[in-house]
């Protein structure tokens, strides 16, 4: 145990946006996704609202993964890890209230004592929670809440207006979040929770690609925690399924690609099943490549 001076470290957003049905949350998310990472290929929808995704085709060449049921959190940490394979830059999942709900569902078939019967399903949420947290990709994630209707004075006369109210979700969930937008039947937000103090002076606002780039420009303040930097690299190397995976990692690596030569080396020949030795050592240049054999020195075979 010891004493250290805190830095602030780039991160990547983890993000909810919150809403009644009908209130643009999946839209918002889109816009907020293109303003962190300014490239539609690079944004992957995890969908299990029926491919809904599909409506919104039109704003560019997304990703997306249609999850079905059942809607279990082992389901969705696959569909996350499915993105990260992909080398992604943000990841929506819209929603995870289907998660909760499934589990729900799961608790009131279950036979025996309630209390000792939530012990062993939250151990699984949890894992789900922790998988959102620590992947090394901007996150957003949708919430649905409890339609209720309130009346409302025009011009005279009260008209019912939807409201979203309750969030369908784990007690304390917004918690584990950087950021959560409330979006209204309207498509404007407000924020009940925001570290990044961004939006502390707005009263409410539409979610647009803009409001995704500042989040963006507070993500990348700060220094870059390398060894935390290095051990994602790893892991994600090691990730890499097929060679066009790791090809397209190698290429979303900032300059130094050098120092994780060995690891792609060796990985190529995992995945290849070529013997290591018969692998060239790799001298990689800054250059954007399209196949493993432009890299200069090359990861071909002798």
């Amino acid at each position: 145990m010891k004493l250290q001076k805190v830095n602030r470290s780039q991160t990547k957003i983890k993000l909810a946006i919150t809403g009644p049905a009908g209130s643009g949350k999946t839209y918002s998310s889109l816009l907020l996704a293109f303003g962190l990472c300014g490239d539609w290929t690079k944004i992957g929808l995890i969908d299990t609202e029926n491919s809904s995704s599909s409506l919104y085709a039109h704003l560019g060449d997304f990703n997306s993964v249609s999850l079905t049921p059942p809607f279990t959190p082992e389901n969705y940490i696959k569909a996350i890890e499915l993105c990260e394979k992909a080398n992604l830059e943000v990841i929506i999942i819209d929603s995870i209230t289907h998660c909760w709900e499934n589990l729900l569902d799961f608790h009131s078939n279950m036979i025996g004592n309630s209390f000792t019967n939530w012990g062993k399903i939250t151990p699984r949420h949890q894992a789900f929670v922790n998988k959102m947290l620590q992947t090394p990709i901007h996150l957003i994630a949708t919430m649905r809440t409890k339609t209720e209707y309130v009346l409302s004075e025009k011009n005279g006369k009260f008209t019912p207006e939807k409201m979203g109210m309750k969030t369908i979700q784990r007690d304390g969930m917004d918690y584990e979040f950087t950021t959560v937008f409330d979006v209204d039947i309207k498509h404007q937000a407000t924020v009940s929770k925001d570290r990044t103090n961004l939006f502390s002076d707005f009263i409410s606002f539409p979610i647009t690609k803009e409001t995704g780039a500042k989040i963006k420009s507070w993500c990348e303040e700060g220094t870059v925690d390398t060894a935390q930097f290095e051990e994602t690299v790893a892991e994600r190397i090691n990730g890499c399924m097929d060679l066009k995976s790791l090809l397209n990692l190698y290429n979303s690596i900032p300059n130094s690609k050098s120092e994780y030569a060995e690891l792609f080396t060796k990985r190529k020949s995992e995945i290849s099943e070529v013997p290591l030795e018969q692998v060239k050592t790799p001298h990689f240049n800054n250059e954007p490549v399209t196949s493993f054999g432009q890299m200069k020195g090359g990861l071909d075979h002798e």
